[in-house]
């Protein structure tokens, strides 16, 4: 089981993978953060990018903030980061 810190930006214009913010992955959603649609687009979007079903994404803390810590069940934190094209943030 991987687990990664993320930021993430809701309210984007987009969905998709955006560089980094304080060493952590950036992840823009153009779900707002309203009623958990960004958290439940977050889960869809690391489900495609990591070619896993969402039930292998779990968001462990931040549920609430733009800092998550999310879990993946299936891969390595190496897979993980390489499955994002990111090296930045990703704990063992």
């Amino acid at each position: 089981m991987a687990s990664i810190l993320l930021y993430c930006q809701p309210g984007a214009s987009q969905t998709e993978l955006a560089g980094t913010h304080d060493g952590k992955p950036k992840i823009r959603l153009k779900a707002p953060p309203v009623d958990g649609a960004a958290n439940k687009a977050l889960i869809a979007f690391l489900a495609d990018r990591c070619g896993l079903p969402r039930s292998a994404i779990r968001i462990e803390s931040g549920m609430h903030g733009r800092i998550k810590r999310v879990a993946v069940d299936g891969l390595s934190d190496a897979e993980l980061r390489e499955r994002l094209g990111r090296g930045n943030g990703a704990e063992a």
